[in-house]
């Protein structure tokens, strides 16, 4: 009982006659299809090179091309001249010319030997493909396919929608269930043998010829006409990635293949030295007598799968910058972001930073430069504080400076003024914790001494800018935590919300606080919203405050703490 390999080589001939002589040299016969598109030159050379093999054979060459019915008529011809030329072969393997045997040839001999009437081939119904990339499942079985997929795209994409404007159908030939699989299969000769000399096969040829990707399709279908002892899977190892295209294996795959337990691995790169050397030398033949089982390494493939199209959260590089919404997380870690704060309160940020031991910045996002802790030129990662650089593109800013301070959490002040390009952004990303007092960006303005009619038209400015910055804080899409104060419902109580913050953000101090910042004064404050609302403006943003809050301002004058033991 022996096995042959029929094998489809397009490119990289010198490896293709490597691995067609160690399948010879023991014992295993060989035809090789080689693609017409390959030169005569190297075709001629190719041929000598195996040329004092007697059990290597070449078969009739056709131009083949991805998703063709070529594919399927190479196969067809290098499984004839094999089935012909050489009758001890019982089971035929289809293999390509980036294939490499991963386990010696006597025992895969043995293992078929052991299983004589059983084919492997992947053939499972389209309702039980999880894996069709193209949104083509039984319509490449009812609709015609006469343009190439790849060098007529648009032809091809138009016939399709014109094929389902029209709902045309193609009457599939009966006694025929469509079934897909890997085009990488093993077949014992009685099957194939009844395949390649069916009476009708002029008219499943006709009906496959313009199926869409037919190699995928048609001995998978076929096969269960003539045979219910069906592994429906395959021995070779190939894996594929989320856009459809197959895994490229390179020599620090060495281990990775082992343990699959597969008899064969493609695709391979060409100039893996040291796959090709330690698989095909009789060093690396070594019995493992396992069952071929790739779903061993099925969690290193959807682990790379992961990391290829979501990366690690946070992290942006030159190799790896997805579309939009594409991103695993806009940053890496959990930050703070202030607003009206610094405002309200005289030294918040130096309380902010003793209080809960993180890193406070400035305004990172102001309009004349990024505030960085302790006023730096230059913070970490080499982040310059230029608000040019930073205005480029201020996501990425934010994603850096998060990145690269890993392990510590930031935490720093933002307003109106501030550049609003990252209001959505900060919005939707769940590692933000973003507190406001609403309409504190008027205490400032109250303390300038510039013309009143400035102070109006700026005030105006302002309480437009985070009006819109609140519409998207509070958007159904948003995913931070937010927490929105009216600077009039703040200054009421100002250390529960305090309390409130300091908890959430997880300080070391688990206390209860027992002093709180410096909060400015607010005299004469009611009065100046009241002018604004008698120069026409209203300022609506700081909630219900009062013309005159002399009362307020000393029923709630900050005193010094003390604890009761």
């Amino acid at each position: 009982m022996s096995v042959g390999f029929a094998m489809l080589v397009h490119t990289s001939l010198d490896r293709a006659a490597e691995v067609a002589r160690h399948w010879a040299v023991n014992k295993c016969p060989v035809v090789i299809h080689v693609d017409k598109k390959v030169d005569r030159r190297a075709y001629k050379s190719f041929t000598a090179q195996l040329g004092d093999l007697p059990n290597v054979k070449f078969c009739k060459r056709f131009s083949c091309e991805w998703g063709t019915w070529s594919l399927v008529a190479a196969s067809q011809t290098a499984s004839e001249v094999l089935l012909a030329e050489f009758p001890e072969v019982r089971h035929v393997y289809l293999a390509s010319g980036s294939c490499l045997p991963l386990r010696p040839i006597d025992e895969l001999k043995e293992y078929l030997a052991a299983r004589p009437m059983t084919n492997f081939i992947e053939s499972v119904t389209t309702e039980d493909v999880p894996w069709t990339v193209g949104g083509l499942d039984i319509e490449r079985f009812i609709f015609r396919f006469p343009f190439s997929w790849k060098r007529h795209r648009r032809a091809f994409d138009g016939y399709v929608r014109f094929q389902r404007r029209m709902n045309f159908k193609r009457k599939v030939p009966e006694g025929l269930v469509p079934h897909l699989g890997s085009q990488w299969w093993c077949l014992t000769r009685q099957t194939l043998t009844a395949i390649l000399e069916d009476p009708d096969r002029q008219k499943y040829d006709r009906y496959f010829s313009k199926v869409w990707i037919p190699d995928e399709s048609y001995f998978q279908t076929l096969t269960r006409l003539y045979s219910t002892n069906i592994e429906s899977r395959s021995l070779t190892l190939s894996k594929f990635d989320f856009q459809g295209k197959p895994h490229i294996f390179y020599d620090d795959h060495m281990q990775l293949l082992r343990r699959s337990d597969c008899f064969v691995a493609r695709k391979i790169w060409p100039h893996a030295e040291k796959l090709y050397n330690g698989f095909l030398s009789d060093d690396g033949s070594i019995f493992t007598g396992a069952e071929p089982n790739p779903g061993k390494i099925d969690r290193v493939f959807s682990k790379a799968v992961e990391r290829r199209t979501k990366g690690r959260p946070g992290l942006y590089m030159q190799s790896r910058f997805p579309n939009e919404n594409w991103e695993n997380g806009l940053t890496s870690s959990q930050y703070s972001i202030f607003e009206g704060f610094t405002e309200l309160f005289e030294d918040f940020e130096e309380w902010l930073g003793r209080v809960t031991q993180t890193r406070v910045h400035g305004h990172l996002y102001g309009p004349e430069r990024a505030e960085y802790s302790g006023r730096q030129k230059v913070f970490a990662g080499a982040m310059v504080d230029s608000a040019d650089l930073r205005d480029y593109n201020p996501r990425a800013f934010l994603t850096n400076l998060i990145w690269n301070t890993r392990g510590e959490r930031q935490c720093f002040m933002f307003g109106p003024a501030d550049n609003q390009d990252i209001s959505w952004d900060v919005a939707k990303d769940p590692n933000a914790q973003i507190s406001v007092i609403s309409g504190a960006w008027a205490v400032p303005l109250f303390y300038s001494n510039a013309n009143f009619s400035d102070i109006r038209r700026e005030a105006a400015r302002l309480q437009r800018i985070e009006t819109q910055h609140i519409e998207v804080l509070r958007s159904v899409w948003t995913k931070a935590r937010v927490r929105v104060w009216t600077l009039a419902d703040f200054i009421e109580n100002p250390m529960e919300p305090l309390q409130t913050i300091i908890d959430e953000i997880g300080a070391r101090q688990a206390n209860r606080l027992t002093e709180a910042p410096r909060m400015v004064s607010l005299d004469g404050f009611g009065q100046f919203l009241q002018n604004l609302k008698n120069q026409g403006m209203q300022p609506y943003l700081m909630g219900d405050f009062p013309v005159d809050n002399s009362d307020r301002q000393s029923r709630h004058k900050p005193r010094k703490p003390y604890l009761v033991k």
